[in-house]
């Protein structure tokens, strides 16, 4: 069985890799979904990986199912479907490969899912279940994720989060502000961006990660990533800056999602971590183990911005060096 599970969105990103001369985008198919984006890296560094969600019966469903099993991610747990198409996402990106996401997911096939069609077997085997905010967009999407967490929290597995903000995919930013926090509210550890961590909670860089274990009294360890900056992370009584190597990206697609399933693979590959032990709250993480864990997710993170796509752009650990 999988150590780690996500649930939520697999799709294709197409990716702008250059422009005609009107201007148009020149696009390119990468496979992604930024739960499936922290599979992959979780797997690359050698821990068993599952995927619950739901794709279309169509060319890129398949393809994707295709790609998930390449990376040795278990897709039992993944419902093919007639009644929608497999998500698309379309990624424009501007000279600092910063991206604009326009989604054709109305519905798609992953926001579909519903809790009968919810691995519990998957889930409560496993040590980790991930999930992110945009299976929440839909009432049975969240109806799903707050199913999975009940399954995973009653089992004793840890539940992972990242709020992974596209406003496209709202209604509102107060709906988006509510369901995100919702997520947040279930998790023992975050993933967070700087600027998530203002929008949902209105804390600043400095001061975010102590706050939102103030904040949040489920949650036991928080990262806040500050994009080329690096990042905070921290957990009970130890706080950490970790600093990003300096690189020039050219695509930032998936770089976040690389970051969270790097470190959580990486406390799951330490022989003094325990994970039963750290979901009900008794592990108490050493500052040793923070910066072992958060030192290689801000590396995997920086040299996945050197290549397009998600999946496709998650480093090998024998390049790592501190």
């Amino acid at each position: 069985m999988a150590d780690i599970v996500a649930l939520g969105e697999v799709l294709i990103d197409f990716t702008c890799e250059s422009t005609d001369d009107a201007g148009y985008p020149m696009l390119k198919a990468h496979p992604g979904g930024a739960p499936a984006n922290f599979l992959a890296a979780a797997a690359k560094l050698g821990v068993k990986a599952a995927f619950i969600g739901k794709v279309g019966n169509d060319a890129f469903g398949r393809l994707l199912l295709k790609t998930l099993a390449s990376k040795d991610i278990d897709t039992s747990g993944i419902i093919v479907t007639d009644d929608a198409f497999t998500t698309l996402a379309f990624v424009t990106l501007d000279e600092k490969g910063d991206r604009e996401f326009s989604f054709a997911r109305k519905p798609g096939a992953d926001s579909m899912l519903i809790p009968s069609e919810v691995s519990v077997e998957l889930i409560k085997n496993a040590k980790v279940l991930h999930m992110g905010s945009l299976l929440m967009t839909t009432k049975e999407g969240t109806d799903s994720t707050l199913f999975a967490c009940k399954a995973a929290k009653e089992s004793g597995v840890i539940v992972s989060y990242d709020p992974n903000y596209r406003p496209p995919l709202w209604k509102s930013q107060d709906e988006a502000k509510k369901m995100m926090i919702l997520g947040a509210q279930q998790a023992d550890m975050m993933k967070i961006s700087e600027e998530e961590a203002e929008f949902m909670f209105g804390v600043k860089r400095n001061e975010a990660a102590k706050k939102l274990l103030e904040i949040l009294p489920n949650l036991k360890l928080v990262m806040v990533t500050l994009g080329g900056d690096g990042a905070i992370i921290a957990s009970g009584k130890h706080e950490v800056r970790i600093t990003a190597p300096s690189v020039k990206p050219v695509d930032t697609t998936g770089a976040g999602d690389i970051c969270g399933g790097s470190l959580a693979a990486g406390l799951l590959t330490m022989k003094a971590f325990d994970a039963k032990k750290f979901a009900k709250g008794e592990l108490e993480l050493t500052e040793d183990m923070l910066k072992e864990a958060g030192s290689y997710a801000v590396w995997a993170a920086s040299m996945s911005t050197l290549k397009h796509g998600g999946m496709d752009s998650v480093p090998d650990r024998k390049d790592y060096t501190k």
